[in-house]
């Protein structure tokens, strides 16, 4: 059995290539979970409570660019495994009409029950059991996403009050924007000026969340680096860290790995990158001249 959740598009959502942004679609999961939830009352999901549900871990492909054709978006979700103490959704992003189904993604979502008062995980409570199995589909896992590699560069990171959730973190969906931020330094430095690069959009996006930002004056830290490259693909590993007052080992408070397809704006399709542009990401694997 499937949840769907119908969702509403902006124009606010789309990047400079025409394309909804990538953030974008973490937000219509983000919408359509609590919607899900919102059919089991002692799931708290988005609520200021003693209680709540925290996510693990995000898991994203994104199959084909999605425009504003159409400003309505179906997403699908359902329940790929339960454990004692956490639980993993899965989605589908797509579209219907006369010419049938298109899916522009899916995801999947690790999430654990969390009790503030004593900073700890809980157990699945008998109730919360019944109400997702009806919903249960497992499936395997997916193969990882190298993470091989060392920091290359440093973008400064400044959490805003605005991002907060009730739970006074920064809400999930937007570390895909400060992992986005860092990555479009990272590319920027990268690039030298009058160099011809390809454009780029995401193909797969994993983030695991290991510890809540909160707001503060000083800035955190992403560190980003290159693992891997292919003739039309690049992976960049990020890392969230807390880089204390200097004297400890830095904390490390979020990672995603992300799989970037160098693309041609003309045909909508991947392109291969440009000798100039695989230059630039073999020097980060140090396998440059």
């Amino acid at each position: 059995m499937r949840h769907t959740y119908t969702g509403q598009l902006r124009w606010a959502d789309m990047d400079l290539l025409g394309h909804v942004n990538n953030v974008t679609y973490v937000d219509l999961l983000q919408e359509a979970r609590i919607a899900f939830f919102g059919q089991h009352r002692s799931i708290a999901a988005g609520q200021e409570t003693p209680e709540g549900i925290l996510v693990v871990k995000h898991q994203v492909d994104f199959l084909i660019p999605l425009n504003l054709r159409s400003t309505v978006i179906l997403v699908d979700t359902w329940v790929e495994r339960i454990r004692a103490g956490a639980f993993t959704l899965a989605h589908e992003i797509y579209r219907e009409d006369d010419s049938g189904r298109t899916v522009f993604a899916r995801a999947s979502t690790e999430l654990a029950p969390f009790v503030f008062a004593t900073a700890s995980p809980r157990r699945l409570s008998p109730e919360e059991k019944e109400f997702l199995g009806p919903y249960l589909v497992e499936t395997p896992a997916r193969s990882p996403i190298s993470v091989e590699g060392s920091t290359r560069h440093v973008y400064p990171l400044h959490v805003r009050w605005s991002e907060l959730d009730p739970y006074r973190h920064a809400n999930n969906v937007h570390y895909y924007e400060y992992f986005q931020e860092a990555r479009v330094s990272y590319i920027r430095h990268l690039h030298t000026r009058g160099e011809v690069w390809s454009q780029n959009v995401i193909a797969r996006m994993d983030v695991e969340y290991l510890r809540p930002l909160h707001y503060r004056g000083a800035p955190y830290e992403v560190h980003s680096w290159v693992s891997g490259m292919g003739s039309k693909s690049y992976t960049v590993v990020h890392e969230i860290r807390d880089p204390g007052d200097g004297t400890g080992t830095p904390e490390v408070l979020a990672r995603s790995r992300v799989v970037m397809v160098t693309f041609d704006v003309e045909t909508q399709k991947a392109a291969p990158m440009t000798e100039q542009q695989r230059a630039a990401f073999a020097a980060e694997l140090d396998l440059g001249s």
